[in-house]
């Protein structure tokens, strides 16, 4: 597995770097032994440090571990965020185990992800006849997960929300974190009522 560490607006000294290498390696290869790369960005902000690990988890679904912390002390915000990183792991590696079994029986069309594309959008508020100014695309697949296969996916990713193909009816769903920390799931009925 391949470590890279990096300093945003500071130096990493090799104390640092070695407590990092050795933490990660620790704990990734307690639930993971496919991980082919993690790269962790200690950064000062202020009167804080930030430190983000970003991972390719080595699946062939191209699942990408996320983690990230902030605080004082630049060590115990890197085991912060290499705490939740395990949390992310353990947590697939857990999900994996319990549903490989029901994977199986799946249906080739169940089993291929739909392709579409995803744009990010302009941040700044148009005219209502405008359209909005489009900076980036990116060609995206939306996959055949149960909801719980879909939480796991968006915790991993730590991502805000996830737009999945429900494999209990074939219809597209969304799951999102709230405000509040709870996930709401968004699955819309068959057919709506006029």
């Amino acid at each position: 597995m391949k470590i890279n560490v990096s300093g945003r607006h500071m130096d990493v000294g090799e104390s640092l770097r070695s407590h990092i290498e050795t933490k990660v390696q620790e704990g990734v290869h307690k639930y993971m032994d496919r991980v082919t790369a993690l790269n962790v960005v200690v950064s000062k902000e202020k009167n804080a440090f930030c430190v983000d690990i970003i991972g390719n988890i080595g699946t062939h679904a191209g699942m990408v571990v996320k983690a990230s912390a902030r605080g004082d002390d630049v060590y115990a915000t890197f085991d912060a965020s290499e705490a939740k990183m395990e949390k992310q792991l353990r947590r697939y590696k857990r999900k994996l185990t319990s549903h490989h079994t029901e994977k199986v029986g799946l249906p080739e069309a169940q089993a291929t992800p739909v392709r579409g594309v995803k744009y990010v959008i302009a941040d700044h508020e148009e005219e209502a006849h405008d359209a909005p100014v489009v900076i980036a695309e990116k060609a995206t697949e939306i996959e055949h997960l149960t909801v719980s296969e879909a939480v796991m996916r968006m915790d991993l990713s730590d991502l805000p929300a996830l737009m999945f193909i429900n494999t209990a009816h074939g219809r597209v769903n969304v799951v999102y974190r709230r405000a509040d920390g709870n996930i709401s799931w968004v699955d819309p009925a068959a057919s709506l009522a006029a």
